[in-house]
Parts: C-alpha cells; structure tokens; sequence
C-alpha cells in the first residue's frame, strides 16, 4: 500500500495523510469491506504521533467513505449510495405495482429493500408540520415513523403525518402495512388524488439519536428531507419528515426550464 502523503503541500499532515487514505478508497487500493490501517499502523507507515493519526481517520468520516465500528476500527464502505430519482420514485406505475417509491428504487438500484415500522397511530402534529399541512399546531394527526434498510444496513427514518380527517376514514392508513402500493395508493383509491410533490432538503450534522438509529460514524453527514403531498384540489394530505444517511444516497432532481 502506497504512502503518497506530501511532507512539503503546505496542508497540515493529518489533511495530507486523509486525502492520501482517501484516494486509495477511490483507486480501489483500499477494498470495499477492508478495514482502515489502525492508528497504530498509520504512525508507522507515515512517521506521525497518534494524535495526527486519530486526526487523519476523523477527517475521514464525513465523507462516507468509511464506518467507524466502537472497538473494531474503521472499515471501507462497501455499498455504493442509491440514486434516487425524484422524478421517477412517485409514478403512478410503481403504485399500481404495488410498490411504494422507497421500494422501487431500491430494487432498481439491485439492493434488497426492507422496512420496520416504529409507531403508528395519533400525535400532536409539531408545529413546523403544521404549518406544512395547514392545521393548527398541536392538533391531532396520524403519524407513521418508519426505519427503512438496505442490504440490511438502516439508511433513513421517516415519519409521515396526515390529516386526521382524512387518515380516520382509511383504516389501512392506521395498519403497520397499508397494503400494495404504500400510503399514496391508499390515499388515491379514497378519492384523494395527488397532483404534485414539494420538497425542501438540508444537509447537517447527525444529531446523537441519529447517529444510533442509521448506525453513523459521530460526525456523519445526513439530509433532512421534508416533502408535502398535495392532491388535485390543492390540499396537503401528507407531510413526510426524513432523516437519511448522506453518504447512502444521490438526490437527483429533474428542473424544467420554463419561461
């Protein structure tokens, strides 16, 4: 293995010995799987302290290209991120399918999709949802939080809020699994159908609860996702608050150029 760190870059040794790991992950040197030289290791191979050294694999960590396991080490990621498709992850086709959108673009991408369901049932709608769905803060919804894994590995949580007047009439809203197609088919076999989708993304630090849900390295990168529903008649019947691991997936978004 190749220790091309430069002494005389002007960046601080532990950015150059980063940098250097990094490019090995890229180039293949260093396998998906394969576990990250120790610190111990990484003082030898580059003449540094410890200190340079734990420095060099912090670096590391926002990036996605390694997990760091308590009292195992820090490994190369051995999945490449899914790329997900706004324009192609809410047809109507996957639906009738009888696949909802996290599925189907899990299995499009060749990974084995599955899901656990965390709580489903009334909450007081937060405040910033409600301003989203149009109801008084505090008001009673529907909440569906759910944990969502690929190949095993948790790669985002998601908590859908809806309407209680429109969620108490569907009773499969309130089941663990809503049947075929997810919660939009539902919502559309009931008369309730949507016309388009609004998402607002922010990137930030995981906080400690995410960083235990997702399984994330401290310091890792996530997107919070918030999407709106609205149906035909311009109403909001769903607002979806979502975590997900940054370094699990590309957002691709398709943007018109209209006048």
């Amino acid at each position: 293995m190749g220790t091309t760190a430069s002494r005389d870059s002007g960046k601080p040794r532990y950015l150059q010995i980063a940098e250097d790991l990094a490019q090995q992950i890229r180039a293949g040197v260093l396998a998906p799987g394969e576990k990250v030289p120790s610190e111990s290791e990484l003082m030898t191979r580059y003449s540094v302290s410890q200190g340079t050294a734990r420095k060099a694999v912090a670096e590391l960590r926002p990036t996605g290209l390694i997990d760091t396991h308590h009292g195992k080490g820090s490994f190369v990621k051995s999945q490449p991120p899914v790329r997900r498709k706004s324009s192609d992850r809410f047809r109507r086709s996957h639906r009738r399918a009888g696949k909802a959108a996290y599925i189907a673009e899990t299995e499009q991408a060749g990974k084995t999709p599955g899901v656990t369901v965390l709580y489903v049932g009334p909450t007081d709608v937060p405040s910033d949802i409600a301003e989203r769905l149009d109801v008084p803060a505090g008001s009673r919804v529907l909440a569906r939080r759910r944990l969502y894994f690929s190949n095993g590995t948790p790669t985002e949580e998601a908590t859908s809020y809806l309407p209680w007047d429109v969620a108490k009439n569907i009773p499969e809203l309130s089941q663990e699994n809503p049947g075929p197609g997810g919660i939009y088919a539902r919502l559309e076999e009931n008369g309730h159908i949507l016309t388009e989708f609004t998402e607002t993304v922010r990137a930030r630090l995981a906080t400690k609860q995410e960083t235990g849900a997702l399984s994330l390295s401290p310091g890792a990168p996530v997107f919070h996702l918030t999407r709106s529903a609205e149906t035909v008649e311009g109403r909001i019947v769903e607002v979806c608050d979502t975590i997900m691991a940054a370094d699990q997936f590309v957002l691709d978004y398709r943007i018109p150029a209209g006048d």
